[in-house]
């Protein structure tokens, strides 16, 4: 097969669409990118980096990923680390998302998601409310009356303290009548160590991303009772909430940023590839097999959606007594 001198000098995006099982002839945009997950192994936020690592290498956008994880109290821990060690370094990415707005606002932290660079905007997911497959709870009802008797006496495993599992737990009670702050939430670092203190009983039920519960379900170890989205899941059969008659909807989404005390031409750059990667087959393969909601936005469209739902969670966490 013979590539004409355009083919070959063509952008990443359009060599990547066209060429996808020729990756080599793609224009490599980076040779390295260091990718930092405020977040332990595991989790979606992990997962969101190495799928990014996954298509850019397979399109030949990057040449090599290194990775980095630091986690704790919703990114908190970590962000700082990225925004101090990593500044000015214009091949730096961080994945994030709305659980970091959240654990900002509830920790009062001085460095947070508004001291990084809105580069793309990537996916959005449902939650997924789970129990152990041993546990005594079948159905949504059964665990909507353990939750409208005493919901202290319910232990809830998710991600960190005032994110998005920890806004939907909230919601739910609201919902059902109840005081939020009667919730029993366990916040975990990842999901990781949630999927183990489903599975070993060391909490009464679960709330995350879909995409994080997704193998125990499909394996039988976990019995989903619920979803958090306006619709169900791509793929599945459990109902939404909505369905359920509870009017709580909550997603995530997720995203990558880049560090402080870069140029605009590089964060042009970063955008660029962000953009090359997600008009990968690659990347569309890997949201139709994650049932991740293409929520794809950059730059400026970014940071204003950014800046809104700063202000809505930030209502919500007062709301329900989280801030």
């Amino acid at each position: 097969m013979t590539l004409t001198r355009r083919q070959l000098l063509g952008s990443a995006v359009a060599a990547a669409a066209a060429l996808g099982p020729w990756p080599a002839v793609a224009r490599q945009l980076f040779e390295s990118i260091f990718m930092f997950i405020p977040a332990g192994p595991g989790g979606g936020w992990d997962g969101t980096g190495r799928a990014i690592e996954q298509a850019a290498r397979a399109a030949g956008l990057v040449g090599s990923f290194q990775f980095e994880n630091v986690g704790g109290a919703g990114g908190m821990v970590g962000l700082p680390r990225f925004v101090n060690q990593r500044r000015g370094q214009a091949n730096a990415l961080m994945v994030g998302g709305s659980v970091m707005v959240g654990a900002g606002i509830t920790n009062k932290s001085p460095i947070n998601i508004t001291n990084v660079l809105p580069v793309a905007r990537l996916t959005e997911e449902a939650g997924v409310v789970v129990v152990p497959a041993s546990s005594d709870v079948k159905t949504w009802k059964d665990l909507e009356a353990k939750l409208k008797a005493n919901p202290g006496a319910v232990p809830v495993g998710g991600g960190s303290a005032g994110g998005t599992d920890h806004i939907a737990l909230g919601l739910i009670l609201k919902a059902l009548g109840r005081n939020p702050r009667e919730a029993s939430y366990v916040a975990f670092a990842g999901g990781g160590p949630a999927n183990a203190a489903i599975l070993g009983g060391q909490v009464g039920a679960g709330i995350s991303g879909y995409s994080e519960f997704a193998e125990q379900i499909k394996a039988g170890r976990m019995r989903a009772l619920a979803t958090t989205g306006e619709k169900r899941v791509e793929g599945t059969d459990i109902p939404t909430l909505k369905e359920l008659g509870l009017d709580v909807v909550a997603t995530n989404w997720r995203g990558v940023f880049a560090p402080p005390g870069i140029t605009d031409a590089q964060l042009k750059a970063l955008i660029d590839l962000m953009t090359a990667v997600h008009a990968t087959p690659q990347w569309q393969e890997i949201l139709k097999q994650r049932a991740w909601a293409d929520a794809f936005l950059t730059g400026e469209a970014f940071a204003a959606a950014l800046k809104r739902d700063i202000a809505a969670t930030e209502g919500v966490l007062k709301d329900l007594g989280l801030a």
